[in-house]
């Protein structure tokens, strides 16, 4: 059975989510501006550096921004309050005994929200996304399942990075080099989509969603970078969500929905049953059964949502989730009486 966070740290965990929302509305330079793309707008920063006109993407439209920008110039009035505030729900948090992200994970993952990671569409997912989950469901996560990995990882969608027209701040291979990682080589040349840190043996790497039969390299040009495309990687990071990342004063990120992450970690699983990554097969299943466990108490339509849609994806995604719930019978019947 999960232990629940208490009453303040889920105030506080939410609390500073919305401080770290307004403080991203609060940080623009000109004027909003909407732009359609096809069926979708999605909201723009306009503003003039010189003789030039530049628009920085915000983020999609909706009923949430919209608010947000409506309120703008209140909230430029209120960002230094903000930030102070934001210190102190952090102080809470430590204090309630809240999961926070190390130094090292930190200072990575925060620098390349700074560069806009985030804001264009990047979605941290793995073990590190997976701490995160404490705040939004409200649960303690405990050592076993969240058990720090070297590992950063970041997936988005090539399509988005292409629309969007915006790219980030600073060059990630600068930003990385600051930090003193060095690029991996690829086989396909120049193309770079990993980089290790000597000194913590940390590794980023880039992921996007496989759309065909072959699991190539792929370019993210709104984050600059090249990307591994995987299979199964859409379902895991459609529709994801905004958190806050707990570092020094919180950091806003986007990481894949909770119920998608339970049943994404239920098919890698499979992917990853025999040879060298075993243990990480292990890993996702015992993630995959937390969070299953508390999401059919907490959030039983949702987690059903998922399940089903996975499901309905063809016969060689319902082929890996059997071959996975077939180690984990009681997992197994607990999603049938979903």
């Amino acid at each position: 059975m999960a232990q629940h966070l208490s009453p303040v740290a889920v105030a506080a965990w939410t609390d500073l989510l919305r401080h770290l929302k307004d403080a991203a509305v609060s940080e623009l330079r000109g004027v909003p501006r909407l732009k359609k793309v096809g069926q979708r707008a999605y909201w723009y920063d306009h503003f003039r550096i010189g003789d030039r006109t530049l628009d920085r993407y915000i983020g999609e439209d909706g009923e949430e921004l919209r608010a947000r920008l409506d309120r703008l110039e209140a909230l430029r009035e209120a960002e230094k309050q903000s930030q102070r505030e934001r210190s102190r729900l952090m102080r809470i948090l430590r204090a309630e005994g809240c999961l926070m992200t190390d130094r090292g994970s930190g200072q990575v993952i925060s620098a390349m929200a700074r560069a806009g990671v985030f804001r264009l569409g990047g979605t941290l997912v793995g073990t590190q996304a997976f701490r995160c989950y404490e705040g939004e469901l409200g649960v303690r996560i405990g050592f076993d399942q969240a058990a720090m990995t070297d590992d950063i990882d970041i997936a988005s969608f090539e399509r988005l990075s292409l629309v969007l027209g915006d790219q980030v701040i600073e060059p990630l291979a600068e930003v990385f080099r600051e930090l003193r990682f060095a690029p991996l080589p690829s086989v396909e040349g120049q193309r770079v989509w990993r980089w290790r840190q000597g000194e913590q043996q940390t590794l980023v790497e880039f992921l996007t969603p496989c759309f065909d039969g072959t699991e190539g390299l792929r370019d993210l040009p709104a984050l600059g970078v090249s990307a591994q495309s995987l299979h199964y990687l859409n379902f895991l990071i459609a529709q994801p969500i905004r958190v806050p990342l707990l570092y020094r004063a919180g950091f806003l990120i986007q990481v894949p929905r909770p119920e998608r992450y339970a049943i994404h970690k239920l098919i890698v699983a499979d992917r990853r049953r025999d040879g060298p990554d075993t243990l990480k097969a292990r890993k996702d299943r015992a993630q995959a059964e937390f969070l299953i466990e508390v999401l059919a108490e907490e959030r039983p339509d949702e987690l059903r949502d998922a399940y089903e849609t996975a499901m309905a994806q063809g016969p060689s995604w319902r082929g890996r989730l059997a071959a996975t719930l077939a180690r984990m019978p009681d997992l197994r019947k607990r999603l049938a009486a979903l």
